[in-house]
């Protein structure tokens, strides 16, 4: 799998178990031997983003941008994914359309800005060792998608993950994970 790797979604199985990613939509940004990263994209919080974030100096009458919980991996650690690439440079593009940065003064902008621009604000991240996510592959835990920016960015989140697995043709409440042919 990850060889030819392209950034793709994760849809969590709807059997999974593991509160941090039961009925989840991960971006999943990197993908090599020595493991993989990626951000979940459907755990909003209850505050907006601006109140939640520690900037120096702190912002002042921010947007109602919702931080979003990418993963239980460095919580204290934020992420910036916008639809527009950022002007000072400093982000990566994950797909055309998708820009990942952790500039502080990226988010600053974000969250400052009027009308809310199209962006989540994210703390930490999912993150899997070697050969981790090739055996949660295996174990059909996972289904793949192809990026779509309205996920990432129009799709509440509340509805993401359904909205996902409908697009693929399937209906959750009947996809069961097996060990045998997927």
């Amino acid at each position: 799998m990850t060889e030819g790797f392209r950034p793709t979604l994760l849809l969590s199985m709807p059997q999974m178990q593991d509160p941090n990613f039961a009925r989840t939509v991960v971006l999943l940004c990197d993908y090599v031997p020595e493991g993989a990263f990626g951000l979940v994209l459907n755990r909003p919080t209850d505050l907006p983003a601006s109140q939640m974030v520690r900037l120096d100096p702190p912002v002042l009458g921010g947007n109602g941008l919702p931080l979003f919980i990418g993963g239980p991996v460095q919580p204290e650690r934020g992420w910036i994914l916008v639809g527009e690439p950022p002007e000072d440079g400093e982000f990566r593009t994950v797909v055309e359309g998708l820009y990942l940065s952790t500039s502080p003064q990226l988010l600053r902008r974000v969250l400052q800005a009027r009308p809310e621009p199209r962006a989540r604000v994210v703390a930490g991240y999912a993150g899997w060792g070697p050969g981790q996510l090739d055996e949660e592959l295996a174990q059909s835990a996972w289904l793949m998608a192809d990026v779509q920016l309205d996920l990432v960015f129009d799709i509440d989140a509340s509805v993401m993950w359904e909205t996902a697995i409908r697009r693929l043709g399937a209906d959750p409440l009947l996809l069961q994970t097996s060990s045998g042919v997927h």
